[in-house]
């Protein structure tokens, strides 16, 4: 192994890494974006990709199977944050937006996107006066996300108290409307249900035939998408799961194979890697 990249501290997670490194044709690196690829800010439309993402995704690209973000966010909101558009390196990049309903490839530079749940609508329009209606906390605002609904308490006068005093509600406002309620680092999104970077993940590892995955994500949101990993490494395909370190979600940190201090240590990593890969020829 290089002695510059972090050392996986599991044995699965070391056999990740060997498999990507000894054929990085056949692999998948697969980033969240928020949080990952990108500080969390108090306002996410003010979110944009750490200043040396782009550069590190890259020299990494060429050198594997596929490089794919997937993101709760929608796919060209994402492109647009992430500056991934027209960059030598990228070609063949893929944005999973909205959790895998919609898509944007760089080869096409398109979107293609499902249809959008009708419950998204209902709960839109009823958001505002429920969030009256149960003693909304000051600083507690609503993101439209296209495809889902978020709530946000992190500028809130009490944002874990208002995160917990929120939870319950929601979950009942977005069941009443054939949603689901996701969690987050002091956010609440109502979204459809099947909707998940497991999901998505998974799908785009068989449509790429990969032979190993490595995966990197900071939040509750991304579980699915370590559950993922885990599965396809039960079964065979050999996986790296990183942790963009934070303490508010130790969930995270405890399943993954390499915890990194967050978007400027996983740009570092990506950078290494595509380093590692070249040297491992």
């Amino acid at each position: 192994m290089v002695s510059s990249l972090p050392h996986p501290t599991t044995s699965a997670g070391r056999d990740g890494l060997a498999a990507l490194l000894a054929r990085p044709d056949k692999a998948v690196v697969a980033l969240d974006f928020d949080g990952t690829l990108a500080e969390i800010v108090p306002d996410p439309e003010q979110a944009r990709a750490h200043p040396g993402a782009v550069a590190a995704l890259a020299a990494l690209a060429p050198e594997v199977a596929s490089v794919a973000v997937v993101t709760g966010r929608p796919a060209g909101v994402a492109v647009r944050y992430g500056g991934f558009a027209g960059v030598p390196g990228l070609e063949r990049l893929v944005v999973l937006g909205h959790y895998g309903a919609e898509r944007w490839d760089a080869v096409t530079g398109t979107v293609q996107a499902s249809a959008v749940h009708p419950g998204v609508a209902a709960v839109r329009a009823e958001l505002p006066g429920f969030l009256d209606s149960v003693g909304a906390w000051p600083g507690t605002w609503i993101e439209e996300k296209g495809r889902a609904v978020a709530v946000h308490t992190r500028r809130s006068t009490d944002p874990q108290a208002a995160f917990e005093a929120l939870k319950g509600p929601l979950a009942e406002l977005a069941a009443l409307h054939g949603l689901v309620l996701e969690p987050g680092r002091m956010v609440l999104e109502l979204r459809p249900p099947g909707m998940d970077k497991g999901v998505a993940l998974g799908e785009y590892v068989r449509e790429v035939g990969a032979a190993s995955v490595l995966y990197a994500g900071d939040d509750l949101g991304d579980l699915p998408a370590f559950a993922a990993v885990e599965k396809l490494r039960s079964n065979g395909t050999p996986g790296l799961l990183v942790c963009s370190g934070s303490t508010e979600v130790p969930e995270l940190a405890e399943r993954a194979d390499l915890a990194v201090a967050g978007p400027a240590a996983v740009v570092d990593f990506l950078a290494e890697l595509a380093k590692a890969v070249r040297e491992a020829r």
